[in-house]
């Protein structure tokens, strides 16, 4: 009835002038509002502007990737949903709204790389490839939570930046790795046969690691010494994962960290658009 309408209308003034404060999804549960109740009333309380279905737009995109997107990724959002709009005035509307990306902006190191080859660098920083199960790259990454540390290992394909598979533990030992590798072998469709391309860490030199590289007929490229240029696509992945997801949030244990990278990476391969694709995940 009337009473009710007017209700779930004063729940999304206040779900709107205190979403910058806290988790969106957190204050639509609080308010007992559902999801779709908060746009239809913010569309009658903002009736009176040529530009309400556009910002209604804008605020589902950046609640969807909980503040992970700039305009330029909001603008790509709505174009591929067929809406044609100026990115400076998705921009100017953000502002309005006060919607913006709060990922920390990430910062640029000069690096001097260490003169002179030393393990073949097949890969030589060429990261494009033209087609699925080309190229891979691999790494390993730290995480602190709660005074413990969880280790993740993926694999990517430079074909589309995608995470073919993962592995996560405790601790760096070996079976991070060669757990990752063989599953990653398994993932394979029949005849292909990609570089791999990591680092020069002890994993990857580690004779089970290059026998069973070697045996699926994979061919190994590592970096050049102390040169973390060379394996630009894992560390700049591993720069999104960190700003984008780990330094936003609160972890309790590892278990909680755990659990949010298997979706963290299921949103990365998914939803999260990738500018280079022109727009598609």
């Amino acid at each position: 009835g009337e009473g009710e309408a007017e209700e779930s209308q004063e729940k999304t003034r206040l779900v709107r002038a205190l979403r910058e404060h806290y988790p969106f999804a957190d204050l639509l549960k609080a308010a007992g509002l559902p999801r779709s109740t908060y746009y239809y009333q913010l569309g009658l309380l903002e009736a009176g502007d040529k530009c309400a279905s556009l910002k209604i737009s804008i605020q589902e995109i950046c609640d969807r990737h909980r503040g992970r997107y700039g305009y330029r990724r909001v603008t790509s959002a709505l174009r591929s949903s067929g809406q044609l709009v100026n990115s400076k005035k998705v921009r100017r509307l953000m502002a309005a709204l006060d919607l913006k990306c709060t990922v920390r902006p990430k910062k640029y190191k000069a690096y001097r790389g260490l003169m002179g080859e030393a393990a073949p660098n097949i890969l030589k920083r060429n990261f494009q490839a033209d087609q699925p199960n080309q190229k891979w790259v691999t790494d390993v990454t730290e995480f602190k939570v709660a005074g413990e540390k969880l280790y993740l290992s993926p694999v990517m394909d430079l074909y589309n930046g995608e995470i073919v598979t993962y592995r996560t533990d405790t601790r760096p030992r070996f079976t991070l790795v060669g757990e990752m590798l063989e599953r990653a072998i398994q993932l394979l469709p029949a005849g292909n046969k990609p570089l791999l391309h990591s680092d020069q860490g002890w994993h990857y030199r580690y004779p089970d690691y290059c026998a069973r590289v070697k045996e699926a007929g994979l061919e190994q490229s590592m970096s050049r010494k102390g040169n973390c240029l060379d394996n630009a696509a894992m560390e700049s992945f591993f720069g999104t994962l960190k700003s984008e997801y780990f330094y936003r949030e609160r972890f309790k244990s590892v278990a909680e960290l755990q659990a949010g990278l298997d979706e963290y990476i299921h949103y990365y391969n998914h939803d999260r658009i990738k500018m280079k694709l022109n727009g598609l995940s």
